[in-house]
């Protein structure tokens, strides 16, 4: 029983549904036209898999760090490690054998991969280490591992990757990251520099401006992109504009849920719960696969 208690607590610490956020490796092989390349594909498959197994090793790095933070947090503190669940011998020693196999997998998707990996790697303990202190720069930090899992989506795919692509990605991660600074602010009230030093830095109003402007670049960035030269030639028509209403109503709900439902703390909780946002983004994706396809065909 206690053994299935541990192995509980460990597969909660390794954060499965944070997965989610590997999926954006995906993007750089449906923007390419590569997902019908069965190669690619698997390519990419193999990519988020090894992604999943680095981001987690991190994730218990990381929580073994703040674990005296964590238990100040009145979510956070029911985390495995903060509570005591998992021993921090346990996470360091399944972090090192996750880190050794994300690497030695990655090995074999090439050497800029790797690379990519590296760059993942080392901005999250500089995170952990110094930079979650920084004001502006921890959220930089951020919207920096949304960009070089999109860089690694290209590389193994073998594609350059899209200036938009990284513009729009930069802009949603800020977006996200500043939202989830907020969310920390309110939910802690006075108390919000015990738990993470740079919430002192930051005001509500100060969040809330740079959450609208976050907001404004991506839907503006986005915009520009789908009537660009590049994405003309690319798809072959100029219809893409017509998927901004499902983008604009994405970011509208975002702001609804931060405001009215004190949520945005955990994105990637808001996306797999949110029956609207769900809805919306299933419908972005079957206008943009039958706007490409027309345009294609």
């Amino acid at each position: 029983m206690a053994r299935q208690t541990v192995f509980s607590a460990a597969f909660q610490a390794l954060r499965p549904k944070q997965w989610v956020k590997n999926l954006i490796l995906f993007a750089p092989l449906v923007f390419s036209l590569n997902v019908h390349n069965t190669d690619k594909t698997l390519h990419t498959l193999a990519a988020f898999g090894v992604f999943c197994l680095l981001s987690s090793a991190v994730y218990l790095f990381n929580d073994v760090i703040d674990r005296r933070n964590d238990r100040l947090h009145p979510v956070k503190k029911n985390r495995p490690i903060a509570s005591g669940a998992l021993s921090v011998s346990t996470a360091l020693a399944l972090s090192a054998v996750l880190l050794v196999a994300s690497f030695t997998s990655g090995a074999l998707l090439g050497r800029l991969f790797l690379v990519a990996m590296t760059v993942y790697l080392l901005n999250n303990l500089l995170y952990s280490f110094k930079l979650k202190h920084v004001v502006l720069v921890d959220v930089g930090c951020i919207a920096l591992g949304f960009v070089v899992r999109v860089l690694a989506g290209t590389v193994v795919i073998g594609v350059a990757a899209s200036e938009w692509l990284i513009m729009c990605t930069t802009l949603l991660a800020f977006f996200l990251g500043f939202a989830k600074r907020r969310h920390e602010l309110v939910l802690l009230g006075d108390e919000n520099s015990g738990h993470r030093q740079v919430l002192g830095e930051y005001s509500r109003e100060l969040l809330d401006q740079l959450i609208m402007i976050s907001a404004a670049c991506a839907l503006v960035s986005y915009a520009i992109y789908t009537v660009s030269d590049k994405a003309v030639s690319s798809f072959g028509t100029a219809n893409l504009i017509y998927t901004v209403p499902f983008v604009l109503y994405g970011l509208f709900r975002y702001l609804f849920l931060i405001h009215h439902r004190q949520l945005g703390g955990d994105p990637t909780k808001v996306l797999l719960t949110d029956g609207p946002l769900i809805l919306n983004i299933m419908l972005w994706l079957a206008a943009c696969i039958v706007i490409i396809d027309g345009g294609l065909s």
